[in-house]
């Protein structure tokens, strides 16, 4: 049997596969028997949901196809907001973007600790790949994941990668030659998504392929609200907003956007901004639609961004393998950055030679990026060649994470896999 899971139409039913929840499973077959789902049918409704916030996503979406009265159960409307946060606080269902041959492809395993090696990877199906067959991952957030055309920068997606439901936003003005950085995040105060657009650019009296400076830029933001009476979700839409300028220029090699207290985060190319030297983290809130500027925990300038338990961290490369996680305990408080964790010494992670050099290329040169803490307290980590390792802090031990059906060449996306959607109230 194909280790992979491709999600189907909803007019069809999902493989079943090797590595799935066993009492999942146990549920779904004692469930078969159309007949037998009348005593089903007189359970409290308040206790089935409690049943199945609990799943796993993939143990969820399979339950709806057990029959029609599974299907109407798991398309409640409560089951979303009450199986979002039981999925948040699990350890991350992981999704590996594949740019490697040649066709972009999205897989997902859903991580255990106590039993990762058992997990099998499955591919997600992407509705709109003729549309769009190259892509970059702009972000995850609330269980959507925002896709860019990887040539163009558009179109662009909202996409739920279980549900399959999906929202193509209006095209936006393009230059003749720029560069575009995307932000992808959801504000709890106004509770709407908003896609953000930064292009630098430049005229074409200035055009020249050595010179690779673009002096001009424009920020243009999109509104995703709640739908209208008749449920249309492109028409709620406000349409692409010009903001006029960005006063920062932002590294557009970086692929992570971090978004955190309701704030999309980037870090800056070198120079000196607000009279700080180096690369400097730069936030965007989605409320009031302001740049600012925010403060980094140590004067280095080889660092990524992450979320750590809900909070902004920061892992600082100090060489010679060494690498610190700092975590800002109390929002915009340079004081409340407190270093979690020292990793200490390089790890050889096992890479294969002839592919490396690509790797190493689409992530322009990062060695490591830190994924998450595991509920275990180990931290995840992608380390060399699209591998994943996890650390040990305790006993300061690393260990290769390897699931069955893994890609050979990716890049991991922390998602939280959930039945939301724009207008699902958070």
């Amino acid at each position: 049997m194909d280790s992979r899971f491709e999600t189907e139409p909803i007019c069809k039913k999902p493989k079943l596969v090797k590595g799935e929840d066993q009492d999942s499973i146990l549920m779904i077959k004692n469930l078969k028997n159309e007949d037998s789902c009348s005593g089903f049918d007189l359970l409290p409704r308040d206790l089935l949901l409690d049943v199945l916030m609990r799943l796993p996503i993939s143990s969820l979406i399979q339950f709806r196809f057990v029959n029609k009265s599974c299907y109407t159960l798991s398309h409640d409307p409560e089951l979303p907001r009450l199986h979002h946060p039981v999925a948040a606080k699990a350890d991350p269902l992981l999704v590996f973007h594949c740019d490697y041959p040649i066709r972009n492809q999205l897989y997902f395993v859903e991580y255990d600790g106590d039993h990762g090696g058992d997990r099998v990877v499955r591919k997600i199906s992407t509705p709109f790949c003729g549309a769009m067959p190259e892509f970059n991952v702009v972000g995850s957030c609330n269980g959507l994941l925002c896709l860019s055309d990887s040539l163009y920068g558009e179109p662009v997606y909202v996409f739920n990668p279980f549900t399959r439901n999906y929202l193509e936003l209006p095209k936006c003005r393009q230059f003749q030659d720029q560069e575009v950085v995307f932000g992808f995040g959801f504000h709890p105060g106004t509770n709407e998504y908003k896609v953000v657009r930064i292009v630098y650019y430049r005229t074409t009296n200035r055009l020249n392929r050595n010179n690779r400076s673009y002096p001009r830029s424009e920020v243009n933001v999109l509104t995703i609200g709640k739908p209208n009476l008749n449920g249309n979700e492109s028409e709620s839409m406000d349409g692409w907003r010009c903001l006029g300028k960005v006063p920062y220029q932002l590294d557009r090699q970086a692929k992570e956007v971090v978004v955190v207290n309701g704030r999309l985060h980037w870090v800056s190319r070198p120079g000196r901004l607000g009279g700080l030297p180096g690369r400097t983290i730069v936030s965007f809130d989605l409320e009031d639609e302001k740049f600012k500027l925010v403060s980094k925990p140590v004067n280095r300038s080889n660092y990524h961004l992450a979320v750590i338990d809900d909070c902004l961290a920061s892992a600082v490369s100090c060489g010679y393998g060494k690498l610190e996680i700092w975590v800002m305990k109390e929002y915009d408080v340079k004081e409340s950055w407190t270093k979690l964790f020292n990793i200490h010494g390089a790890y050889l992670a096992k890479v294969l030679s002839h592919d490396y050099r690509i790797w190493r290329k689409a992530v322009h040169g990062k060695m490591v990026r830190v994924l998450c803490v595991l509920k275990n307290g180990e931290i995840l980590m992608e380390y060399r060649g699209g591998n994943l390792v996890k650390y040990d802090p305790k006993w300061k031990e690393f260990k290769d994470v390897v699931f069955h059906g893994m890609p050979e060449l990716f890049q991991t996306v922390v998602h939280v896999g959930s039945l939301n959607w724009t207008h699902t109230p958070i």
